[in-house]
């Protein structure tokens, strides 16, 4: 795994320092702290963009799965929005 500074990191992902010290403080991204000329650096451990789309991929069928109930209020949503299409068409052609 190669090994980049805050800023690096902060660049390459275009986000704000703020934001790469705070997931870096709650553990969302692996990093190592190392003693360089008498001062605590910190870099980030950069993962296999492979594994971080696993990752990705199995939190969001995990989020599927804590939602149940969001999955079938969206599918009767989906089945009223259907038949309100339907109902449309119906008023044109009346018209």
């Amino acid at each position: 795994m190669p090994k980049m500074t805050l800023k690096q990191y902060a660049l390459k992902h275009k986000m704000s320092m703020f934001t790469v010290v705070k997931r870096v403080k709650n553990n969302q991204v692996k990093s190592e702290t190392v003693e360089e000329n008498g001062k605590s650096v910190v870099y980030i451990l950069e993962e296999d963009e492979a594994a971080v789309l696993t990752e990705k991929k199995t939190e969001s069928q995990e989020n599927r799965d804590t939602h149940p109930r969001l999955l079938s209020r969206m599918a009767a949503l989906e089945n009223e929005v259907g038949l309100l299409h339907k109902e449309i068409e119906l008023l044109k052609k009346r018209l």
